[in-house]
């Protein structure tokens, strides 16, 4: 008889049945993480239900006690992905916001060095999310999701769906329009009072600019790596400008103007300063 450790056999081996909701839960979780290294189709042929099984590591008789038919667990995957339809971008644009800050923190002093600040915060901060969101699986699901709604026969799943893309839209614009409001009071802005517009409409027009680019470029990659070199909205110098910068800075600088009723004192800007080092977006 050896004194080695036996492997566990029979019984022993065997793993824990999940619960239902547990199979539930890694079957969409699994499907959710294929589609976005694979992409989304309008008639989701593409995903493998068996390679779902496989990835999300339950037992086959489980799922199809779930899910009789392959369709309807496909409706469920539809819904799900409608519920995170909009991934967003926290800690890229933060930390790029505060290198470009760091970079020109004298412009503070000054009306034309702050609108070149806000200038260049726009120009380099577009451009990141333009091309984050474009090379993005998420995002690209997230505009494939929109044509799957659209095929959608009448009934219960596209009302579900709608339902479901329209609070992951509003929840994605309120964090987007809050964080908006908060960097323009920290830079002395405010809204355009004839413009007519608020923060969640800005956020809106901004969104909509941006996917709109997104869905030319895969069709039209050129958009991607277009440049040129130009000194738009009053900017003091000539730099390098990507459709997207040109596109959202415009629509920014269209809405928002310096706020006449900020005194930029000493006391001002070393709030300021400490407000950029310390700055959290809404929701990150």
């Amino acid at each position: 008889m050896t004194s080695e450790a036996q492997a566990p056999t029979g019984l022993a081996r065997r793993r824990r049945r999940l619960s239902d909701r547990e199979t539930e839960q890694r079957m969409l979780q699994a499907a959710v993480a294929m589609v976005h290294r694979t992409g989304l189709t309008v008639s989701l042929d593409h995903i493998s239900l068996e390679e779902v099984i496989r990835d999300a590591d339950v037992s086959r008789s489980a799922v199809y006690r779930r899910w009789p038919y392959k369709d309807l667990f496909f409706s469920d995957l539809v819904k799900e992905l409608a519920r995170n339809a909009t991934p967003t971008i926290v800690n890229d644009e933060l930390e790029l916001m505060r290198r470009v800050v760091a970079e020109h923190h004298d412009r503070l002093e000054t009306p034309e060095g702050r609108r070149g600040l806000v200038i260049e915060l726009f120009r380099r901060l577009s451009l990141l999310d333009f091309e984050t969101m474009y090379n993005s699986p998420g995002w690209r699901t997230y505009i494939a999701l929109h044509a799957t709604f659209l095929s959608l026969s009448d009934g219960t799943l596209r009302d579900q769906v709608q339902t479901a893309l329209a609070e992951s839209e509003h929840a994605h614009n309120a964090r987007i329009a809050r964080a908006w409001q908060q960097l323009t009071a920290i830079f002395g802005y405010r809204l355009r009072p004839e413009v007519g517009v608020t923060f969640e409409s800005l956020a809106t027009l901004l969104s909509a600019t941006l996917r709109g680019l997104i869905i030319m470029a895969l069709t039209t990659p050129g958009i991607v790596g277009h440049r040129v070199e130009a000194s738009p909205f009053g900017a003091t110098g000539q730099d390098e400008w990507s459709l997207p910068a040109i596109g959202l800075a415009g629509l920014a600088f269209a809405c928002l103007e310096p706020d006449p009723e900020i005194q930029w004192d000493d006391d001002r800007l070393a709030g300021v300063r400490r407000a950029l080092r310390t700055w959290v977006p809404p929701d990150a």
